[in-house]
């Protein structure tokens, strides 16, 4: 296993729809074992296969916290069925956003289908922060980040603050 760098704002890879997973393979399976390493190490909750550099639909997540067991959860291609209308919100923050947090409003309740690493195909009813981590994660998948769902202003002050940083590290 390995670590993997991580993608940041304002990469545009970001923004590019990840395609599907075909092919359960070796290489597949080598990815989420260094998605979990890498995650963990941030320290994160949850990781979209495109903020380390593959475009694929693929999340790993942990919801837990502090000192409960961890369960590591591997998605694969994995969709959102349905939705409360409840609302939840949480302060959510990015690996690819560093040190940047606010509040987002998203469904308190998801149904989410997916495929396991054993090629089984399972749903799950997610809520609380599992619930707000998946869809953060999906999101990633379909080239959208959290700060697409705060207001205009916030969010414009926080890609030229990324711009900036990246024009300083000789970057975009």
């Amino acid at each position: 296993m390995s670590l993997l760098p991580l993608v940041i704002l304002p990469d545009p890879l970001l923004r590019e729809i990840s395609k599907p997973v075909a092919d359960l393979d070796g290489r597949v399976k080598a990815l989420i074992e260094d998605m979990f390493e890498t995650m963990y190490e941030a320290p994160g909750v949850g990781l979209a296969a495109v903020q380390v550099g593959v475009t694929q639909r693929i999340v790993t997540m942990d919801a837990t916290r502090g000192d409960d067991d961890k369960e590591p959860l591997a998605l694969i291609n994995p969709e959102i069925i349905w939705s409360s209308d409840q609302l939840s919100d949480y302060e959510e923050g990015c690996l690819s956003i560093p040190d940047y947090h606010e509040v987002v409003t998203r469904p308190a309740k998801v149904g989410v289908r997916f495929l396991t690493l054993a090629g089984k195909i399972e749903e799950r009813e997610m809520e609380g922060l599992a619930a707000t981590v998946i869809q953060h994660e999906i999101d990633h998948l379909n080239g959208k980040l959290f700060i697409d769902h705060l207001s205009k202003l916030k969010r414009d002050r926080v890609l030229k603050k990324f711009q900036k940083i990246a024009r300083h590290q000789g970057g975009a």
